[in-house]
């Protein structure tokens, strides 16, 4: 719906004073009315920041004591949608570069005011701040159900237990122990798809993805697929997932223009309607099964978890889909695409292939299959996971942002409630003030005496934070790095990858994910002695 704007109501108040509307009056009026739109307009847009931040200090000047935020004006009323646009992550880098402001840079989309940091400190200030605690709101989110389970439910006790809930049952130390052969299936199962067709071209991706969907299917509903046979459930999940991941890694022009938002221009809303009664059958159905008695073979999974609750914690049947909707959603994509960009710098780089073989030759040989207990013997191949997450995260600005939920101070300036904030991770991860040769693969950085040899990724250190930190990091980042050390452990203890193609292209497309533009197509050779 248009709002009408208070700067605006002076120009009807003079033509409420008219007697009467000539036909000359209406001109002068209109002029005089679009005139005054142009020059706001330039006032709010000239502004550091752009248009956004400029209307806000023209609406609140009691504000304007503190010094204004470094960042782009854009293009007037839209901004720097621009920045949003396919590669987000290396233009807004750029940008800040270019603004001499990677610490704090304000910018502008639309109507939604933003800042951005490009340094661990500043990034730290934000992620672990209780001020920047909720996700702004996003339609398609919404749409989608994602309002009522982790990722996007407001911040409080609704958020908070199903947070408990999800940390005691699903991502807890005891059940990744408890699912640890379940993960060894299926990576066997991938093992037997990579050597039925080690004299074909392999598209890993294919394969990882129904892997990872068959993981969270287990692990979630109870449900224990072939990952070598077609499904019609794991079909129709998978084809939902995807098209989930579609919309809600579109940038919506609805979300930030609340003057087109009733259109729908781009179809969003419509294609979320179409999608829903999809999720909800096919989850309602798992729902019902387990309900009656008829979950499947494991005896325990996460569906049975929240069906066992009981009172304040007891949650309605859509809320329930919601958060089982959305622990698939979100957890089939990120290890496929981790275990991708690994394969490729590996097909990209041998030697450092070989020295991963050498690694498992030496620590486990080959009469064996790799156990996940062999993974803490695992030092290089370890490196070579963080110098992957280093260079290629999955997502570079921590896929969703945050948003202020009052005022406050950030790295000396003041943010107001209402604003987005965003982490650019990729980038962090990318500066030569922080990391030597930071463009080159090179696994020895967290090796030896190093001093980055004791660097975790899970979120303690923002210098190395592909999964975010405080209240609202990944809360599957432990079962993922898990999933991803023991499957890429055990593939190469299987196979050596090589490139079908001269070389590798390490090309991005983000989507909701940053994935391989290319999909990496390799050949493998079986390199384990039959036992």
């Amino acid at each position: 719906m248009i709002k009408t704007e208070v700067e605006s109501l002076w120009l009807f108040a003079l033509a409420s004073k008219c007697e009467s509307l000539t036909p000359l009056n209406t001109i002068v009026f209109a002029f005089l009315f679009l005139l005054s739109c142009l020059i706001l307009h330039i006032i709010f847009w000239v502004h550091p920041g752009g248009p956004a931040w400029g209307k806000h200090r023209w609406r609140k000047p009691t504000s304007s004591n503190s010094p204004p935020i470094p960042g782009p004006n854009g293009i007037p009323i839209i901004g720097s949608m621009d920045l949003m646009a396919g590669l987000a992550h290396h233009k807004i880098a750029a940008e800040a570069e270019a603004c001499q402001a990677k610490r704090l840079m304000a910018f502008s989309l639309g109507q939604t005011r933003a800042v951005v940091t490009c340094n661990p400190d500043v990034a730290k200030e934000i992620l672990n701040s209780s001020t920047f605690s909720d996700r702004p709101v996003k339609e398609s989110a919404y749409n989608l159900m994602f309002n009522r389970s982790i990722g996007f439910a407001p911040y409080g006790v609704y958020w908070t237990a199903l947070r408990k809930i999800a940390a005691a049952h699903l991502f807890c130390p005891k059940q990744i122990k408890a699912s640890e052969q379940q993960r060894l299936e299926i990576a066997n199962q991938v093992v037997e798809v990579f050597a039925s067709n080690r004299r074909a071209h392999i598209r890993v991706r294919d394969v990882l993805k129904i892997a990872s969907l068959n993981n969270m299917m287990c692990s979630v509903f109870g449900r224990k697929y072939d990952v070598g046979s077609v499904n019609s459930e794991t079909e129709e999940l998978r084809d939902l997932v995807e098209q989930g991941y579609h919309l809600l890694g579109l940038l919506n022009w609805s979300d930030h223009l609340s003057f087109i938002a009733d259109f729908d221009i781009q179809k969003i809303r419509f294609r979320c309607s179409r999608i829903v009664p999809r999720v909800n059958r096919f989850v309602g159905r798992i729902i019902a099964e387990h309900k009656a008695g008829n979950g499947g073979e494991i005896n325990r999974d996460f569906v049975d978890v929240l069906l066992s609750l009981h009172g304040a914690d007891r949650l309605s049947d859509s809320d329930m889909i919601a958060v089982l909707w959305e622990m698939i959603f979100r957890g089939t994509d990120t290890v496929a695409v981790m275990i991708e960009w690994i394969l490729a710098r590996l097909v990209l780089h041998p030697d450092v292939q070989s020295k991963v073989h050498h690694e498992l030759d030496k620590v486990i040989g080959r009469s064996r299959a790799v156990t996940e207990s062999d993974i803490t013997d695992m030092v290089y191949l370890t490196a070579v996971v963080k110098e992957v997450l280093r260079l290629h995260p999955p997502g570079p600005l921590l896929s969703w942002s945050r948003l202020s939920i009052r005022d406050s101070i950030v790295d000396g300036y003041h943010v107001p409630a209402g604003t987005t904030a965003m982490v650019n991770m990729w980038a962090i991860m990318r500066d030569p003030n922080i990391w030597a040769d930071p463009l080159m693969f090179n696994p020895d950085r967290f090796l030896g005496q190093s001093p980055n040899t004791e660097l975790s990724v899970l979120g303690s250190d923002l210098r190395i934070a592909p999964f975010g930190s405080g209240r609202r990091s990944c809360p599957g980042k432990t079962l993922g790095m898990s999933t991803v050390n023991f499957w890429v452990a055990t593939l190469l203890h299987e196979f050596q990858f090589v490139s079908c193609a001269q070389t590798v292209d390490l090309s991005e497309e983000l989507k909701l994910s940053c994935e391989m533009a290319n999909p990496l197509v390799v050949r493998v050779r079986p390199r384990r002695c039959p036992i």
